[in-house]
């Protein structure tokens, strides 16, 4: 009876079957529009290129994964692949592009009530005054960037969580990067009992905030957004983007001509050692 009762704790609310498999993610087949539909409680993640290399490697961060009721598709290079091993995914549905679209959905229901944490000191405060006046209402009602490595540190987590839960949210927006962001969800998500919906967004903070600049519209739609990115943070995403993508192609061809035999798990491990 236990065992019953967690698997249907874990099972994925919503009720879309349809998925494309990309290496060892399953990714939900949908719209952005069927998902605001649909969407009334759950975790959302939205994986990426990197998110599907860490997760060749990563145990805990697939065991993390697999709560996630929606899986959206945060990519155009994913978007094209899907295409290349012939199962189409129908649009990508990004995380900076899904949530301010959320928010613009559910600006009118006052049940909805965001909470921001994530980036620098200030910015989540920005962020939250600016979807504020924009949608006309305090649509977010909490805003907390918490401190570098916070997520090592139970004490301030617990303060965090008491924060959220006081605040009177509804919906829990995390931009701390991936994987920080969905192991602090599946961690903590049980001592946020007011929280129906749990997002995990990257530097949508920041983009909201007007701290990060997204790359042009044609730039995103071509597949080049990573070149973009790239160009703004060479320091921090040169490995991610110049050794993980060649890889990342490699493991597709695997996949497409239903290759077993490298290795590539070394391969992964030695590029993490970096």
């Amino acid at each position: 009876m236990m065992n019953t009762q967690l698997d249907t704790l874990q099972k994925p609310s919503h009720t879309t079957t349809d998925k494309v498999r990309i290496l060892d993610v399953d990714i939900d087949n949908v719209t952005e529009e069927e998902v605001l539909k649909q969407l009334d409680k759950g975790v959302v993640f939205t994986p990426n290129v990197d998110h599907v290399l860490l997760l060749e490697n990563d145990s805990e961060f697939a065991e993390v994964y697999e709560i996630a009721d929606y899986k959206l598709c945060d990519s155009k290079i994913l978007y094209y692949v899907s295409r290349f091993l012939g199962t189409p995914i129908k649009e990508k549905i990004s995380g900076s592009d899904f949530f301010p679209a959320f928010c613009q959905y559910h600006k009118d229901n006052e049940e909805i009530k965001i909470f921001l944490l994530g980036a620098k000191e200030g910015v989540a405060l920005q962020a939250q005054e600016n979807l504020n006046t924009k949608l006309g209402r305090e649509i977010v009602v909490g805003a907390h960037s918490p401190s570098f490595g916070f997520e090592k540190n139970e004490e301030e987590c617990r303060k965090i969580i008491e924060i959220i839960n006081n605040s009177g949210a509804t919906v829990l927006a995390v931009g701390v990067g991936a994987p920080k962001q969905e192991k602090w969800i599946h961690k903590y998500k049980d001592q946020l009992p007011n929280i129906k919906i749990f997002f995990a967004i990257g530097a949508t903070i920041d983009f909201e905030a007007g701290n990060k600049k997204r790359a042009p519209q044609w730039v995103t739609e071509i597949g080049l957004e990573w070149l973009h990115r790239l160009l703004s943070e060479p320091k921090r995403l040169w490995k991610r983007y110049l050794i993980g993508g060649p890889l990342f192609c490699w493991l597709i061809l695997k996949q497409k001509l239903h290759l077993t035999s490298v290795n590539s798990i070394r391969i992964l491990k030695s590029i993490r050692d970096l």
